[in-house]
């Protein structure tokens, strides 16, 4: 059980009783956490995103009725990261005639490429690569 924690952090206390159980051993998830916090393996809990507050539900509202009719041949859709608002980014992209969406802040969900990725990385935690070789291969095998 240390072994299998040490090796893959991310092992939960049920994966640990169900692969106890399949071996005819029954424990309880209180018996695992006391046992591993006894080798100094500590428990942790993902963290929470933020809930939408009333100001980022109107501003995303307001976003798509404003674009609702928009061809997606029209979109240009950039993040707020440094290198999209550098003043040089944007004078590029004003010169070239490059209409840039407006993005409302909170708004990952907005983009689909967002929820992809999200599922590409769970696939791939799942299948636990050991070196970046198979990372690559895997991520391939996954998108596919």
């Amino acid at each position: 059980m240390i072994t299998t924690v040490s090796k893959n952090p991310r092992t939960t206390r049920g994966d640990i009783v169900n692969d106890l159980q399949r071996a005819g051993t029954k424990v309880t998830k209180a018996t695992i956490s006391n046992t591993l916090r006894r080798q100094g393996l500590k428990s942790c809990s993902a963290r929470r995103v933020p809930l939408l507050k009333p100001v980022h539900v109107q501003t995303r509202l307001k976003f798509a009725r404003e674009h609702l009719d928009d061809p997606e041949e029209d979109w240009e859709k950039h993040d707020n990261d440094p290198k999209h608002t550098a003043r040089a980014t944007k004078e590029w992209l004003r010169k070239k005639h490059f209409k840039v969406l407006e993005w409302p802040s909170q708004c990952p969900d907005l983009n689909p490429i967002e929820n992809l990725w999200r599922e590409l990385k769970v696939h791939v935690a799942q299948r636990q690569p050991q070196n970046i070789t198979a990372l690559e291969e895997i991520c391939m095998e996954e998108w596919a």
